[in-house]
Formats: structure tokens, sequence, C-alpha cells
């Protein structure tokens, strides 16, 4: 099967033994209908037990799938009348970062998205993902257009992280990224942002200053890929599912830690599995919410999106009792 993952091989190999017996019957007319009631049954449990209990590295081998749905198959199936427009008005287009005017529900939106490639070709061309400067700044151009017009922003947001080529930094691509999230801050219109795969670094963040923020099942979202994390701590990028278990990176943990606002249920297997029910689940999500946000005046809604921010980062802090060497752990709460 193309695409498949290592810890999905004994269910693809079920499958096929399944449709070999079918095929079989088919050709030899004899009846094997209680096999394959007995192998369907095994391979809905083994199903179940695969993808019920996801570690968080295999949750981002799903995130990176090659088949998950990109932005233009969100924009395309969940809007109408869209127009993509190109290129940042300083130095030139970026297609790792796609965005244009269209309808969602009847209501003009900007939609904004990294945008991988389907083969190796397409993601060349699209450098996987990884936007440059003129990709952050094409996104702030079309987002300031959005805010003149009165048009919410939907972001959706999966990119290993920006592109980190030397031309790209020499055009200031830390500054395009603060820029972003300067003027993502005080956008006076709605942002909806969605991590429909993996939300790597600046690169991620620099489209998920929101006001409301969504992640799919089982997308991703961190500060640093597992595999970086592992070359910083360990010297070894190897290490990276054993960094992938301890950085808390998963939509679960996001959600839990009050980062992410919601998380959107995906098909069993990811959504690669049905993309269009994927699609229209996300399609639910972001017309309910725009909907929502649509009813808050400005100034509120600018001030609950500093808050929402200022408020992240709070976590626990085991402090030992200096008055007893044996005493108990007290845990006070700090913020950041």
């Amino acid at each position: 099967m193309a695409n498949e993952l290592h810890f999905e091989k004994p269910l693809t190999e079920l499958r096929a033994k399944i449709e070999e017996l079918r095929k079989f019957t088919e050709e030899k007319g004899i009846d094997f209908t209680d096999e394959i009631v007995k192998l369907e049954r095994k391979a809905a449990e083994l199903e179940q037990t695969i993808y019920g209990e996801l570690t968080p590295w295999q949750k981002v081998q799903i995130a990176r799938h090659a088949d998950r749905p990109t932005t233009l198959d969100y924009i395309r199936g969940m809007c109408t009348d869209f127009i993509e427009m190109h290129g940042d008005r300083t130095f030139g287009d970026d297609p790792a970062l796609v965005g244009g005017i269209a309808k969602l529900d009847g209501i003009p939106v900007t939609v904004l998205g990294h945008q991988k490639g389907r083969d190796t070709k397409e993601n060349i061309y699209r450098r996987f993902g990884m936007p440059e400067p003129e990709g952050y700044r094409k996104a702030l151009r079309l987002m300031k257009q959005a805010e003149k017009f009165g048009r919410p922003v939907i972001c959706f947001i999966d990119t290993p992280g920006a592109y980190p080529g030397v031309a790209a930094e020499e055009r200031g691509q830390s500054e395009a990224i603060a820029r972003n999230l300067i003027e993502m801050a005080g956008l006076s219109v709605p942002i909806v942002c969605v991590v429909t795969g993996e939300g790597g670094s600046g690169g991620a963040l620099a489209l998920g200053v929101g006001d409301r923020i969504f992640m799919l099942e089982h997308a991703v979202y961190s500060v640093i890929s597992p595999e970086g994390a592992a070359a910083l701590l360990w010297k070894d990028a190897s290490q990276a599912q054993r960094a992938a278990e301890t950085m808390r990176i998963t939509a679960q943990d996001l959600a839990r830690f009050g980062i992410a606002d919601g998380i959107i249920e995906e098909p069993m297997g990811g959504a690669q599995k049905d993309p269009d029910f994927t699609i229209a689940k996300v399609r639910e999500k972001v017309v309910a919410a725009i909907r929502e946000l649509l009813e808050v005046p400005v100034d509120e809604l600018v001030e609950a999106r500093y808050r929402k921010y200022k408020a992240i980062g709070r976590f626990h802090e085991e402090v030992a009792d200096k008055a007893a060497l044996n005493s108990d752990v007290v845990e006070s709460e700090k913020v950041i």
C-alpha cells in the first residue's frame, strides 16, 4: 500500500489477505464467507487497537502523511468563489504559502495556509510547505486587506517550519515572522486558525495568532521538531521518538494546556483515510467559530485575543521544602 506507515503494516497485510480470499471466491467459486467474516472482525479489532492507542511519535507520522488534505483541498472543499492571490509586493511570490479571498457559508473571508506537495516534484516546488519571507509577507498583505474590508481570516497551519535557507535569512525571515505576530495580535477582524497536520516552530506561529485555534485529532504543534529537539538535547536526531514522548506536542496535550481551543475529529487512521469527512468536520467548526466571533465588538475581540495569549505559559513547579530534607514536595503555580 502506497504511503503505508510502519505501524500500519499488520493491518494492511490482514486486509490484503481478506481481498485475496474475496478474489479467490469470485474466480474459483469456493465459498470462504465464514473465513472472510472472521478476518474482517479481526481487522476491525486490530484497527481499534492500533489507532486507539497511538503514541505521540505515531501521531507525528500521521500528521506528516503525504496523503493528508492540503490547504488548497480544504479551501476548495469548504469555500466557494475562491480567488487565489500572489506576491508580497516586495520581492515575489511564494508557492509554499497560498492565500486569497472566498466565501464560506455565504460569508466573505480571506483564507491562508501552508501548502505541501503531493509528490517529490511538487514538494520541491513548494519547499515541503516551508515558506520564505515573501510567503509570510504575502500572508500579512492579505490579512491587512481583510482588515480593510472587514473579512474574517482563516489560517490553515501545516509546516515543518520556516524555510532555513541562507537567502531566506538574508531577506529577513525572522523579521517577517515577528511582524506577522505583531500585526495579527491587533488585527480588527476575527481570526480562526486550524492546525491540520504539522505545526512547526515559528513557521507555524506566523499564522497562529488567532481568536480560536483548532487542531485536528492527530495534528501536532511544537516549538521544534522531534528530530531537532533530539539533536539539541542528546546530540542524536535518531532519538526523535523519545523526544516526541516528552515534548507534549499532540492535539490532546495542547487542548489540556489551554493553547488549542478545540480538537476536530478525524476518521479512523487519520484525515488521509477520508478527506471529505475531515474537510466537512473542519468546515463545521470554522463556520460556527466565525459566526460567533462576528458578533463580538472589535475592541472586545482584540482584548480577548490579548488575554488569551497572555494566559499561555502556566506551568507547575515542584519546590522542595527547605525546612526539612525529607519533607513533602509543595506544588506552586507559576506564570511566564
